[in-house]
């Protein structure tokens, strides 16, 4: 997952042969200065997500026609998302370099899979607003699952070429990748994929449990 300076490697092993701690050094250093790039893309993304999510939110509760619906199918596009999520960053991270099973990876799932959520959650408003419905997805025709697609897929994209860029992570071997653009088909998957799945499983399960659900049609 982290890049290694392999040529300052190589002038420690050739002067100092004996001292096999310099390697280890080397790449303990490589790995606190890619890892503050991770923290930095981690932390403003975020941030700025919250930010614009708690407008649009704010804004679509004050239109919506049943508020208390709205506020309970947000609840659950944010339970699925996170469920989902996170089980699809845990079984792809044996494709990213130097991950392994364990409890600190799935702290760091768990950490992804928020912000994954946060994602999520403003595609979702995002489309509200430009249908003019709160409850945009009851209506969740074959065009609107494919703009859905190719946005997850492009933000998907930019997303990983900026992580790349930054050194923030690095792909395994195994890491299938996609021509031209050279970035990870799995995690673009990803967005491609699970958006539309946790907003029909959300409406889904909100018409299950709502015993006076009607048609909410802003």
């Amino acid at each position: 997952m982290w890049r290694h300076g392999t040529n300052d490697v190589a002038m420690d092993v050739s002067r100092h042969s004996s001292f096999s701690g310099s390697h280890h050094l080397d790449c303990k250093a490589d790995k606190e200065i890619n890892m503050e790039n991770l923290k930095a893309a981690a932390l403003i993304v975020p941030v700025i997500a919250l930010i614009v999510i708690s407008i649009l939110y704010m804004h679509l509760l004050k239109y919506a026609n049943n508020r208390s619906v709205f506020k309970r199918l947000s609840y659950l596009i944010i339970t699925f998302s996170f469920l989902l999520n996170f089980a699809w960053e845990m079984a792809q991270m044996p494709l990213y370099e130097g991950m392994k099973l364990n409890m600190q990876t799935a702290m760091l799932c768990g950490l992804a899979s928020l912000a994954d959520t946060l994602m999520v959650l403003l595609l979702y408003y995002a489309f509200a607003v430009i249908y003019k419905d709160s409850f945009w997805v009851q209506h969740f025709a074959k065009k609107r699952i494919s703009l859905l697609i190719v946005v997850g897929a492009t933000g998907a994209i930019l997303a990983e070429m900026l992580h790349l860029s930054a050194g923030s992570w690095k792909y395994s071997r195994s890491m299938p990748k996609i021509p031209f653009v050279n970035v990870g088909l799995i995690p673009v998957l990803q967005f491609m994929i699970l958006p539309a799945c946790i907003y029909y499983l959300s409406f889904l399960f909100l018409k299950m449990k709502e015993s006076k659900y009607k048609n909410y049609n802003n």
